[in-house]
């Protein structure tokens, strides 16, 4: 079957750019080798998404989902597996042995998180620990919380989490030194967040929900307990850029695709949005970015939309 854009990776981007792209007249198909939803979906509460107070991520996934689903072909548990560029055009090969030509793909593959490997670190997911501080930080407002990671997200977080009245907040970094800038060191010592160097953790414990560490000090192996309500846990993400190196699209020394204000990427023809783009990793800012991408594609459809 023949489509004129693809939309790869179901995600608040994903689904927002089938819906622009399908109102706008263009015949669009929805690709995600899952059921859909991304990161987003695993949130416990969002209350920063505009119209909603408070509404679990996966609810807010499905209602997307469902809102797309009225427009765009929708290929869930469907992996977009190579795709080829021929002149004008792009042939996608999927998962289920099928093929599917297209004039414009939109990749919206995101990211995935680096995930904790230690003893409940699964468990508790979701009850404690989040790996997203300016989505969850307001739930802890009052209690002792702890950071994991060395890198500028980690101490931003803290810093966040600090202003927003978290009672304690530890940063924990398995290494001597951060590597982080010295300026967000700097304000995060200032704000008064706590900082735990050559210290990892080596369980997390509760009840229902997380109550608190196990961590081992890196030079003398002693351990200690540290008592909180939340841990967020920034180690880094991983961007989802396979079908973009293949395609020979330009990425960032960090992996994330580069586009333009239009969402182009240097392969005409082909556009990205959301957290594979970088920047603010938000619901909001990936949606604005799939309903630009996708009214960008009419350049290269023949179709014209007013900007």
């Amino acid at each position: 079957m023949d489509y004129e854009l693809a939309i790869i990776g179901a995600g608040p981007a994903g689904y927002s750019a089938a819906i622009y792209a399908a109102r706008a007249g263009i015949h669009t198909a929805l690709f995600d080798q899952s059921g859909g939803g991304g990161l987003a979906s695993i949130a416990p509460n969002i209350e920063n998404y505009a119209g909603f107070s408070s509404i679990k991520g996966m609810d807010l996934m499905e209602k997307m989902k469902e809102h797309a689903s009225k427009y765009a072909d929708m290929h869930f548990y469907e992996q977009v597996e190579s795709i080829e560029k021929q002149q004008e055009q792009f042939t996608l090969y999927s998962s289920e042995e099928k093929s599917y030509a297209v004039k414009a793909v939109l990749l919206a593959t995101g990211t995935e998180h680096r995930r904790l490997t230690c003893g409940g670190a699964k468990e508790y997911e979701g009850r404690g620990i989040s790996y997203c501080a300016t989505c969850d930080g307001f739930f802890f407002k009052g209690k002792s919380v702890a950071v994991v990671g060395g890198g500028n997200s980690a101490l931003i977080e803290a810093i966040y989490l600090k202003q927003i009245g978290c009672k304690e907040v530890y940063l924990i970094h398995r290494r001597d030194t951060l590597r982080a800038e010295e300026a967000y060191e700097a304000d995060a010592k200032k704000a008064g967040v706590t900082f735990l160097l050559n210290t990892v953790i080596q369980e997390i414990k509760g009840t229902e929900n997380l109550e608190s560490l196990i961590l081992t000090d890196t030079k003398t192996q002693e351990t200690s307990t540290l008592q909180i309500k939340g841990l967020f846990v920034s180690i880094g993400v991983i961007p989802q850029n396979d079908l973009a190196k293949k395609l020979g699209v330009t990425i960032d020394e960090q992996g994330y695709i580069q586009v333009d204000t239009q969402m182009r990427t240097n392969v005409k023809g082909i556009y990205a949005a959301g957290d594979i783009t970088g920047g603010l990793r938000q619901i909001i800012t990936a949606a604005a970015e799939g309903a630009q991408a996708s009214l960008s594609s009419t350049e290269v459809l023949g179709k014209q939309y007013p900007y």
